[in-house]
């Protein structure tokens, strides 16, 4: 089920990213938290130059090697890129492990271009789930990694409960969203059209939570930077006039 669920999110994705832009053939994709890159690569539109932004770097090594050009940095902090440098930005399973998120949303915001899509996809803490294992006095399955000294606490069926090793402190989770604290956190940095599908639907099929997003095991957002009305944007180095379609 965790892999049926996560193939549709990344698929998501991807369709979020596809839809914004047909042409994709100098598409500039920034990944927060990117990995290995092997994520990225399965959601970046064809024609896309992807770029990279990873705390580990031995991870971030293994991304170069699959093309991605990565900068090693916190996430909880300023990311060294410039401005509205790209036409997307993106992150996957990256939000619940930040100790700053209003850091981490208002660099996405900072380093997309006027118009460009920033899309965020997380565990969602409603999701049934996690609903389910609060109410039998559990720990949430969203929030089982939160200790350096062992693994899946609080919770007897966590899906890596006896078998997973106790990881680096920015590996555990430390702040899980709802669908609408997703929605007003996107809001509340400036984003519109937000909006958010959802994944995963235990012990259901997937698809399930394509029609009620709010209890998915995991949710997409995905916002826009507002366009101003008339301006120079030089996503990836290029420079073009961009109108206010909304006009």
């Amino acid at each position: 089920m965790f892999a049926s669920a996560m193939h549709d999110n990344l698929t998501q994705i991807r369709e979020l990213l596809e839809g914004v832009r047909q042409d994709t053939s100098q598409y500039c994709l920034l990944d927060l938290g990117c990995g290995s890159g092997e994520n990225v690569l399965r959601y970046a539109p064809n024609g896309s130059t992807c770029y990279g932004v990873e705390v580990s770097e031995e991870l971030a090594e293994v991304a170069r090697k699959n093309g991605i050009d990565i900068t090693v940095a916190n996430l909880d902090g300023p990311v060294p890129l410039p401005d509205e440098t790209f036409d997307a930005v993106t992150s996957n399973q990256v939000l619940e492990h930040l100790a700053d998120t209003d850091a981490f949303v208002s660099e996405s915001f900072r380093l997309v271009r006027p118009g460009g899509i920033v899309v965020h996809s997380t565990e969602n803490l409603s999701s049934w789930h996690n609903i389910a294992a609060l109410v039998l006095g559990w720990q949430a399955f969203s929030l089982t990694n939160v200790s350096t000294q062992a693994p899946s606490v609080g919770n007897p069926i966590a899906i890596w409960r006896g078998t997973e090793e106790p990881g680096e402190p920015w590996m555990q989770h430390r702040r899980v969203f709802s669908y609408r604290g997703l929605l007003e956190l996107m809001a509340a940095h400036g984003f519109v059209d937000v909006h958010i599908r959802g994944a995963g639907y235990y012990p259901l099929s997937s698809s399930v939570a394509h029609t009620d997003p709010r209890h998915a095991a995991f949710l997409t957002v995905a916002g826009r930077r507002p366009l101003p009305p008339f301006r120079i944007s030089e996503g990836c180095g290029r420079g073009e006039q961009v109108p206010d379609l909304r006009k």
